[in-house]
């Protein structure tokens, strides 16, 4: 049996769920003769003593102490502001990091950290789990394939049930930069295009204190790609009916969108439709459980070697890009022009 041993940096909401899927990679791995063996650490000692003891996994005091205690690689789950410094010592370790996006709270920040990486040859995913859902995949699959011919139109939806806590919105860079940069990954890594400009606007009509944080609650953006094909991606955090998070693609030869099943949150208006017939998703975490453990077990197999990185820095920088576009845009009114620079 090989051992893997990940450190897990942060355990709060998100670093409970990668917790919970690290430890529940060994049942798909140790037939595999693999098995994985989890260590953590937070700055909130009692809470991730808790976790690490539920998990049968262990706690250590630091960062550093978890990275001198010998880690095959590193996983963080840490506020944003933190990923530039956490990423390096990882690098630094000579270990596979895994990191939350994005890799920095805004691209200028970024771009220093890319340097960092290439010059000493580390190895970075970040972590865009939309690339492992079901359905993004047969959709970038049956479009490569031609079955939808060329793409028309574009929409990509992002809807939360209820917002997050306005202390996080007041940190996480806007809503374009904390939720529809997914959207924005996943609209180059399905067409293989970049997104070249960005008309934005939003709106507040929920609780003032997040237009007081300087965020908006509801927003759309405009996309055009270099090729010249058109898009929309919307964002809210005030969808009653659910969890919502869906893809609209329709091309020159057929049409498909991504998140529509029985837990769609939306009903239709037309007389003797019944569907969906199932409980909408409430949060993130349920809309996208199998991608995120299928992103882990992904991590575990860069780190043996097995597969090419599924989401680089780079990867991850360009999306951000069109985030810090999109916010631009939202603030002044204009349409943004999108820097694509080479290598990112």
């Amino acid at each position: 049996m090989k051992d893997v041993i990940l450190g897990l940096a942060g355990v709060g909401r998100i670093g409970v769920m990668h917790a919970n899927n690290i430890a529940a990679l060994n049942e798909v791995l140790n037939p595999q003769g693999i098995r994985v063996r989890l260590r953590l650490t937070d700055v909130a000692e009692e809470h991730a003593r808790t976790v690490a003891s539920g998990l049968g996994a262990e706690f250590l005091p630091s960062v550093q102490a978890l990275l001198a205690s010998g880690l095959d690689g590193l996983v963080i789950a840490t506020g944003t502001g933190t990923h530039p410094e956490l990423i390096k010592a990882g690098v630094d370790a000579g270990i596979p990091v895994f990191c939350e996006k994005p890799v920095a709270l805004n691209v200028a920040d970024a771009l220093p950290v890319l340097d960092y990486i290439r010059d000493r040859n580390g190895v970075v995913q970040i972590g865009h789990q939309r690339r492992f859902d079901a359905g993004y995949l047969e959709a970038r699959r049956a479009y490569q394939a031609g079955e939808l011919g060329w793409i028309h139109s574009l929409r990509a939806v992002t809807c939360d049930m209820t917002p997050p806590p306005v202390e996080f919105l007041a940190s996480s860079g806007g809503l374009f930069r904390d939720c529809s940069v997914h959207d924005f990954d996943i609209l180059r890594w399905l067409t293989g295009r970049e997104i070249v400009e960005v008309y934005a606007k939003g709106s507040n009509n929920g609780d003032p204190a997040i237009g007081e944080a300087g965020d908006v609650d509801t927003a759309l953006a405009l996309v055009t790609f270099d090729d010249g094909t058109v898009g929309t991606v919307s964002a809210t955090r005030y969808n009653g009916a659910g969890h919502d998070v869906r893809l609209e693609i329709q091309g020159s030869r057929g049409s498909l969108m991504v998140g529509l099943d029985d837990k769609t949150a939306m009903a239709s208006a037309e007389a003797g439709i019944a569907f969906p017939a199932g409980k909408p998703h409430l949060t993130f975490a349920e809309r996208f459980e199998t991608a995120y453990r299928s992103e882990m077990e992904a991590f575990v197999e860069l780190i043996l070697g097995r597969r090419e990185n599924p989401c680089t820095p780079e990867d991850a920088v360009a999306a951000s890009r069109v985030a810090d576009a999109a916010q631009e845009s939202l603030a002044t009114g204009a349409p943004v022009k999108v820097t694509v620079s080479v290598g990112s």
